[in-house]
């Protein structure tokens, strides 16, 4: 886990900006800095730039920029795979002089080119420059786990892992872009990625499982290496779906465990993290230390669940409290190092979490990200699910009587309250940009937009849940969760991002992704007999949250001065709306997200706003 930056184009960077982009790189690579530079015999100059978080091979000899001859690299991220790849080039006769996973991808993409890429198990972003015809390859992986941004202009490209790379290497002030701070403001985080755009106009970032391929001309366009499509086996049996999963999922977690340096997990009571805990303590016998927020809200707890999960795995635990002194003051930081505003409260507490953890001495950390989404978990998945087997009566009957005694009670949406919601109206998208049309009043000028999702099957459900993966939720969670470790020199690992876990998990038949009115039926039974009974029976849907009245509260005269200040954000907002949200007595769950996701805009036009 490092970062990465670097220019490719006609253009020469000045020293003291490459000076001062390493020095800003430190966080994400406190190990070592470096940089290289080229000119072409096109004339065109290549620029890489390099901070180390050292995870693999500790040695100086693994340092970056990496070179093989005439090819070089920048790498950020890790190739899980790297052992069984390193002796299949060394069956081929190739030499290896250090014992990192860079290197084998490095000489991996020497000898076959973007083949290579499939044959790779990993999160990355890099950037691949070959001195022979000055060609750079930039390239992220499968599921965008690693961020990697890009500015084009008249000269060249700019990329690096965070915004404030970018900038910091073009010399330039960026501007805001508006329209996305107002979709983030009325619509919520589900609305950002449904394109590459960024909070900053002429930012974008390159898509998930995409290369782009620059010329000596700094030409090129992105283009797609993979792609996840729901392929279902209808002939799979639910029993071969559950062995299936649970041989991929060990896998997974064999390959994430590889690391010189200890690692830590992030530990809710719920199934995605368990599971992960559970393997690792009782099938790889590692010695696991887990670490969990702990919330004041009942509707965002699962202590009970931690406690036992702990006493009867026999792991290390850590309890982290709910800090909620200094808040503003924290929001504010997380806004600068994130170059965006923060997309939700959970990923405040999530810092807060990062924070213990490096503490602790460790420099990775392990979490349950895209469970929901490969194998379902949402309130809406049931319903979706419903409409998926609304053909078949027996199956849907039991189903529907299942949900309307265990899921309804829990349900809080009020879209959501109807069982039969898609089988009516299969294109009914209300219920997740909750309550945007009065959240638009607030905005002095018209601004709305329509929910869109991609085509990706027929089938209702998972076309939701490959949205959902690919550019709804996944892309939220992995934006937070990496510049939040970063922040603390942690890598962020989430084993259920594996390209074969994945690629199985869209092999499943609907019908076997739902039992008795639960989710993840399918990874609830893989798991079963290694890790606790009672958390895999648990139907309880929590997740990882917290309540945005814990940290700021709206009745201290000084909170509520700071609110409503003069600011850019009145330029643009009812001042008197903001007044009369603040003299509420409660809050309904979609006001308390809308009020984070003001405050977030306006600390973000503050320092970020021209």
């Amino acid at each position: 886990m490092c970062g990465i930056a670097g220019y490719h184009g006609s253009a020469e960077v000045p020293a003291e900006r490459i000076r001062a982009c390493l020095s800003l790189m430190g966080r994400r690579g406190p190990d070592h800095r470096d940089s290289r530079d080229w000119v072409s015999p096109q004339g065109t100059r290549t620029l890489l730039l390099h901070s180390r978080l050292s995870i693999i091979d500790l040695d100086e000899r693994s340092s970056q920029p990496m070179q093989a001859d005439t090819s070089w690299i920048v790498f950020n991220g890790e190739m899980y795979n790297y052992i069984e790849r390193r002796r299949q080039l060394e069956a081929e006769q190739i030499k290896f002089n250090t014992g990192s996973d860079t290197e084998v991808i490095l000489r991996g993409l020497q000898r076959y080119g973007e083949k290579w890429l499939d044959q790779c198990e990993g999160m990355w972003a890099f950037a691949y420059y070959d001195e022979t015809n000055g060609s750079l390859m930039l390239c992220r992986d499968r599921f965008g786990e690693k961020p990697l941004f890009l500015l084009r202009d008249s000269t060249g490209v700019y990329f690096g892992s965070e915004i404030k790379f970018v900038a910091e290497l073009a010399g330039r002030r960026l501007i805001p872009d508006h329209d996305h701070l107002w979709r983030y403001l009325v619509n919520g985080y589900k609305a950002l990625y449904k394109s590459p755009r960024s909070f900053f106009r002429d930012i974008e970032e390159l898509s998930a499982g995409c290369v782009l391929k620059l010329d000596a001309a700094a030409a090129g366009i992105p283009k797609r290496y993979w792609t996840l499509a729901f392929e279902p086996d209808d002939a799979m049996t639910f029993e071969q779906a559950v062995d299936g999963t649970r041989e991929r999922l060990i896998r997974s977690m064999e390959i994430r465990l590889r690391a010189d340096v200890p690692l830590a997990f992030c530990m809710s009571g719920g199934v995605d993290s368990v599971s992960l805990i559970s393997i690792a303590k009782r099938v790889f016998n590692y010695n696991v230390h887990g670490f969990t927020i702990v919330n004041t809200d009942a509707r965002y707890e699962e202590w009970d669940m931690v406690e036992l999960s702990v006493k009867e795995l026999g792991v290390r635990h850590t309890a982290v409290p709910v800090q909620t002194s200094g808040f503003l003051d924290g929001l504010r930081e997380l806004i600068r190092q994130h170059d965006a505003p923060v997309y939700t409260i959970s990923y405040y507490a999530h810092w807060l979490l990062m924070k213990h953890i490096a503490e602790a001495g460790y420099r990775i950390s392990i979490s349950g990200t895209a469970a929901d989404e490969l194998f379902t978990g949402y309130y809406d998945h049931h319903l979706a699910y419903l409409q998926g087997i609304s053909a078949e009566p027996d199956l849907y009957s039991r189903s529907k009587a299942a949900w309307t005694q265990h899921v309804k009670p829990e349900v809080r949406n009020p879209y959501l309250s109807n069982p039969d919601l898609f089988v009516e109206r299969p294109d009914f998208r209300d219920h997740i940009f909750l309550d945007a049309e009065s959240f638009a009043a607030y905005l002095k000028f018209p601004w709305g937009e329509a929910f869109g999702e991609t085509a990706y099957s027929q089938s209702l459900l998972r076309n939701r849940m490959l949205n959902e993966l690919f550019h709804e939720s996944v892309p939220v969670i992995l934006h937070e969760d990496d510049l939040n470790a970063m922040y603390y020199s942690i890598e962020n690992r989430s084993p259920f991002l594996d390209r074969d876990l994945s690629e199985f998990a869209n092999r499943i038949p609907t019908r076997h992704l739902m039992r008795d009115g639960k989710a993840k039926a399918v990874l609830r039974e893989a798991a079963r007999g290694i890790a606790p009974d009672a958390v895999m029976d648990n139907r309880r849907k929590v997740g990882f949250n917290a309540p945005i009245l814990d940290f700021l509260y709206i009745g201290d005269p000084e909170v509520r001065a700071y609110l409503l200040n003069d600011s850019a954000i009145y330029d643009y907002v009812h001042r008197g709306k903001i007044m009369t949200l603040l003299s509420k007595v409660s809050f309904t769950n979609s006001e308390s997200k809308f009020l984070f996701n003001f405050l977030n805009c306006k600390m973000f036009l503050e320092e970020f706003g021209m």
